[in-house]
Parts: structure tokens; sequence; C-alpha cells
């Protein structure tokens, strides 16, 4: 069987690329519209790996498009179109985007992570051992690794350019953006959560938690913006190995994390090569939970 292909990076010579991020290629089309390509670059612990995972900026731009679409009553989003026939001349130029590219109105980004957990796990789980709080919310004593929480928490973060993102308090959240801006995207960010989650858990799939941007548009109106729900901005859990107590199975990157805490690695580049087994596990993965979430096969 060939090796399926991968798209490592894009070089579009018709567009102007004006973000290279460690997964995402983002190019202007005109003043108000980018083009987001979803490479299959795969990154753990802040390091982007040598080798990529195929299919994966398939998964990631149609699982991102079903939520917008999805989610669309509830907020406004950035999406103008992933039909690649639909989209302008320079772009249909080059063929190696097809499925993986997404038209979007432009916004100026708010400089935030919008993070709700409903689990107890990853730097919340660190953070309520060392403390019994997660960014200024007390949780009750004794809580297990990956327990559901007693209600979903708002736990937002600074965007780091380079490095770790930073979890901040509510305070600091709104200090950067506003206190109304913070109002808006705290409510919103929660009621996509509920929604969502209540939705996935139908078809399987415990959220245990995600990460949502927001932007203003040129009209000043607040739109989802960015990837959605995918298994690169979210813990994906299977509601049939649910077992609180120890971590779990995911259909996440967080399989790939696993892996690399088993070597002798600093989480310093360069990043070591992954081998086949777990790029083809990875690729599994990603496949079925757009199978669960939207009931097709990719």
């Amino acid at each position: 069987m060939a090796k399926p292909e991968t798209v490592s990076e894009t070089n579009l010579v018709n567009l102007k690329l004006i973000h290279r991020g460690k997964v995402r290629d983002v190019y202007e089309v005109n003043q108000s519209q980018l083009l987001l390509v979803a490479t299959d670059r795969i990154s753990a612990f802040d390091c982007v790996m040598p080798n990529q995972v195929p299919r994966k900026g398939e998964v990631l731009t149609q699982i991102s498009a079903f939520w917008f679409e999805k989610l669309k009553e509830i907020t406004a989003n950035h999406l103008i179109t992933t039909d690649f026939e639909k989209m302008p001349d320079e772009v249909q130029q080059n063929t190696e985007l097809k499925g993986r590219s997404t038209l979007v109105k432009r916004t100026k980004v708010f400089p935030v992570e919008c993070v709700v957990r409903g689990y107890l796990e990853g730097s919340g789980w660190k953070d309520y051992q060392a403390t019994g709080e997660i960014c200024g919310h007390k949780l009750p004593v004794g809580l297990k690794q990956c327990e559901k929480l007693p209600e979903p928490i708002f736990t937002p973060a600074t965007k780091a350019a380079t490095g770790h993102d930073e979890n901040i308090d509510e305070n600091r959240f709104a200090e950067i953006i506003g206190e109304e801006n913070a109002h808006i995207l705290k409510d919103r960010t929660l009621k996509i959560y509920k929604t969502a989650s209540e939705y996935a858990l139908s078809k399987g799939i415990i959220i245990a938690d995600t990460k949502f941007e927001f932007g203003l548009d040129e009209d000043g109106h607040i739109l989802l913006i960015d990837e959605v729900l995918t298994p690169d901005s979210s813990r994906f859990w299977s509601v049939e190995t649910y077992s609180p107590g120890k971590a779990q199975p995911s259909f996440d990157k967080q399989f790939v994390r696993e892996y690399l805490e088993t070597l002798d690695w600093n989480k310093q580049p360069p990043a070591p090569e992954l081998p086949a087994e777990i790029v083809q596990a990875t690729t599994s993965r990603y496949l079925e939970a757009y199978k669960l979430l939207t009931g097709k096969e990719l």
C-alpha cells in the first residue's frame, strides 16, 4: 500500500503568507479575507515534530467546519467556506490545498485563549494538586484525576507567540480585553461548551476541556475564529472507556504526548522523529473522532 501523502508546509506564490503557526499556514486573500491552511504538522510540548500525521489537516478543517455550522445559533463565526470549488481562483490554482483550507473573514484577534474545563486533567490537574484551585476557582477537596467537575469552569490563558500559554485568573483576563468583552467571551465560551459537550456525549465522546479564540470583525461584532473543538484544541475521551482516577485513552494528540513522555527527551527542539506505528495510530484516532462526531467517513 502506498504511503499517504502529507503536507508539511505550504509556500504559495500567488498569496501572501502572513503567519506560519505550529499547524496552520495563514495567507492573505484580500483586505477582508484570510485563507487558513491546516497542514499535517503535529506539535507537542510546544515543539513541532519532524514528521507529519497523514490526513490530520483534513480532519482539523472538516471538524471545525462541522462545529461552526452546528454552533452558529449560539455565536457568529468567521467561516466563509471550506468548499474548494467556491474559493477564489488564486486559491484553486493550488490543488494541494483541497480539503484542508478554510476561507474566513479577517478579524482583530483577542490576545487570549478562552479555555473551559469540564473534567480535571492536564495543567488544571497539576494546579489543583498544588493549590486546590484552578485559575482562582476553589474546587472541592478529594477530586480524582480526570474526574468530572461539579460544573464546567472558565480558565482563560494568555496567548504565547512562543513557549507555553500561561493560565490567568478572570481579573487579569478582564484587564487584557476589557470588562464588557471579558463578560461576553466567558458567557459565550460556557454556552458553546455546554451545547457541544452534550452533543458529543450523545455520540460517545467526552469533551474534557477545550479552548476557543475570538476576534472582532470590521463592524465590531465578536466572532468565533480559528479552529473549533478539534482533537488539537480539545481533550476527547471515549465514553466507553472513561474511568476517573487515572489518565484516559484519548482521540487527541495526548496520545503523542504520552509516547514522548516515555523518551529521554528534554522537550526542547529538535523534537524526535515519531515511529510509524505512533503516526498511524494518531491518524486512526483523528479519523475515528471525525466519524463519531459527524456520523460520516472522511
